[in-house]
């Protein structure tokens, strides 16, 4: 065989230009898939997300090239419109019950302190040197919401969205590893043994007044939340009208597995090596966590300053379910409040601030969007 036909039909394959950051992506990608279906950390997102970081550091494949297949979905529906988000958050309120924030109003104070730690990151981040757009996209985070972590960032720092969304979802799946050890150091046993009444039963009319009026405050408070809190309430008002059952199933199964799907695809292709591997994106990891742990602690310490001031104590494990891992945040809180009394049963309280906090981490991104798009 002629050798230039020879060498240039190697040339034509991808495995000529393989470089030692491709095979460090495929061995994250293929990571992430293999914590995904073991230990199932988050796999409805990690799975799609760790085999777009796969396909995408393929050489010469060129999904992410204008016109080509990835590129179209990224450009159109994250990039351009960012429509994804707000449909996940459709289908998340579709399947979300706010009869516990409804029946305990005050835990609407514990999901707005566990943000606390998106605002401290926001800080230091800017103090390692990252823009204010990039600041604000690493310090939401620490509400441990994946789609609002991705709806900011592509729109205020593109360039970080693989890291921030998979630093956004790692912390979601470790949330029984970091919160625990954290929840232990600020409370003590007495505090981690308060036993809380059962909430009272909510009618149906408030569960539809409250995504209405939800939606009307917090929308007139801050416009720029819109696209998540309006698509958050109106799914929760499918599920709780009781006259569009065939709309919540859809939002709630159809809808948001399509959409996941591409999200969690377009994500792991924004993750080439050469944008990946820089030591900025160990920095978000690191800062993400700083975000995340800051945000829990908050939530216990108001917890356990309320307690101060009322007569009915409540648990303050229940303030750290104030990050936007719902429901698993609440199960955690659960789960160590159990280790202290087996008769405590406080997971249905902790859905109060842990709900609380999903609309939090959206008020919060919509307040950076409004400072820093204008």
């Amino acid at each position: 065989m002629d050798y230039t036909l020879f060498h240039t039909i190697i040339m034509e394959m991808g495995f000529a230009h393989v470089t030692l950051g491709n095979v460090f992506m495929w061995a994250l990608g293929i990571i992430l898939i293999v914590l995904a279906i073991r230990k199932n950390y988050e796999p409805l997102l990690l799975v799609p997300i760790g085999f777009g970081m796969l396909i995408i550091n393929i050489p010469m494949a060129d999904l992410m090239q204008e016109g080509h297949f990835l590129w179209v979905f990224y450009h159109f529906a994250i990039e351009r419109w960012d429509i994804l988000p707000p449909l996940i958050f459709l289908g998340i309120g579709a399947m979300t019950d706010f009869g516990p924030v409804i029946a305990n109003p005050k835990t609407l104070l514990l999901g707005a302190a566990a943000q606390f730690g998106v605002y401290v990151t926001f800080f230091g981040s800017l103090v390692l040197g990252f823009s204010l757009e990039e600041a604000a996209s690493i310090g939401i985070i620490g509400g441990a919401d994946g789609p609002t972590t991705i709806f900011l960032t592509s729109q205020l720092a593109p360039q970080l969205l693989g890291a921030t969304a998979v630093a956004a979802y790692s912390y979601m799946a470790l949330v029984p590893i970091i919160q625990p050890p954290i929840m232990r150091l600020l409370t003590t046993k007495k505090e981690r043994k308060i036993r809380m009444k059962q909430l009272r039963k909510v009618s149906k009319a408030e569960k539809i007044g409250f995504p209405l009026l939800a939606t009307l405050i917090i929308c007139l408070l801050i416009p720029s939340a819109a696209p998540l809190v309006g698509m958050f309430m109106v799914g929760n008002l499918f599920r709780e009208c009781g006259v569009v059952e065939r709309l919540s199933r859809t939002a709630q199964n159809e809808l948001i597995n399509i959409v996941t799907i591409f999200l969690g695809l377009c994500i792991g292709a924004t993750m080439p090596a050469e944008i990946f591997l820089r030591p900025q994106t160990l920095y978000i990891f690191f800062l993400g966590l700083i975000a995340f742990c800051f945000s829990t602690a908050s939530g216990l310490v108001l917890a356990k300053l309320m307690n101060v001031f009322l007569h009915e104590k409540i648990n303050p494990l229940i303030g750290a379910a104030g990050v936007s891992a719902v429901p698993m945040a609440s199960r955690v809180a659960q789960t160590v409040a159990f280790e202290e009394d087996k008769h405590n049963f406080i997971l249905m309280q902790a859905m109060g601030p842990n709900v609380a906090g999903t609309i939090g981490t959206a008020a919060a991104a919509g307040l950076f969007l409004s400072m820093l798009l204008t």
